[in-house]
């Protein structure tokens, strides 16, 4: 499925963040905050850039997708339902027993999630492999990857960042959801990643900041990442944590693993198709 205009994109993320919100709202709970603020970006990857077949998930030489920030596996999970790998009804089981749709991604459960992920650090180590792979097996495929900024912290994203560069991985573009938050506060009080920018670049990296809620912007970075020969891409994302609900932004210093109400259940999804898709 291809989305060909900018304001059909907006459309569609508005959609997704609908479906992840019910499945979120009728759980309960859920990680929303890291959830809303990637949606744009995943939806301009998996309806202009993302080389796969919905029919076929494990496709050899499709384009590959690693959602490192795994507990943001419900926006994800919306998005392979509008394609069709998964039905729209299976949303409602999110993180239930037995579900096929655990709170983070995992590949030996969900159709279409291509790497296990959740535990922060290890998802961009995953996609590095993954590309070196596909340059040994000259199979055309590329790799894109979502980190967020507190897993950023972890020392295994930069040992993976020296070595994507030191193989000089062209095929493999990476996302840094730059939301300003993680569980235990603001971010730069934490452990500060700027200047961000400067940080990947000095590690071999292209690198490019944008509005994570900009699609046309975000659209454009990842053809001028696709054009960069020799070396690995990161596009630093400037998001909202919880953007697309009022209520949810509001709370945006909390909004991490939320309690979601019956009222705000309502709430949220008459905002959210307010505008309409």
């Amino acid at each position: 499925m291809t989305i060909d205009t900018y304001a059909a994109l907006e459309k569609k993320c508005r959609e997704v963040r609908y479906l992840t919100f019910d499945a979120i709202g009728t759980l309960g709970v859920g990680h929303l905050g890291g959830s809303f603020s990637a949606v744009d970006a995943l939806v301009v990857l998996y309806y202009r850039h993302l080389r796969f077949d919905p029919k076929q998930p494990k496709m050899e030489g499709r384009d590959r997708f690693v959602l490192s920030k795994g507990h943001a596996g419900p926006a994800l999970y919306a998005i392979l339902a509008d394609h069709g790998i998964i039905d729209k009804s299976e949303l409602s089981t999110l993180n239930r027993h037995e579900t096929r749709l655990p709170s983070h991604a995992d590949m030996n459960r969900t159709p279409g999630i291509d790497m296990t992920t959740g535990s922060l650090g290890q998802g961009l180590s995953c996609a590095v492999g993954i590309a070196v792979g596909s340059k040994i097996k000259k199979d055309g495929a590329r790799v894109y990857c979502m980190i967020g900024d507190g897993e950023s912290n972890e020392g295994q994203i930069w040992e993976a960042a020296m070595y994507a560069a030191h193989m000089h991985l062209d095929n493999l573009i990476v996302f840094t959801d730059y939301n300003k938050m993680q569980v235990d506060g603001q971010t730069k009080d934490i452990l500060g990643l700027e200047p961000i920018c400067d940080k990947w670049i000095s590690f071999g990296w292209n690198a490019e900041r944008v509005d994570g809620h900009d699609v046309k912007a975000i659209d454009e970075a990842i053809d001028r990442a696709k054009a960069i020969k020799g070396k690995p891409c990161m596009i630093i994302l400037d998001t909202l944590k919880g953007k697309g609900i009022s209520f949810i932004e509001e709370i945006w210093q909390n909004n991490h693993n939320v309690n979601v109400t019956p009222v705000q259940h309502e709430a949220g999804l008459a905002e959210l198709a307010k505008e309409g898709f």
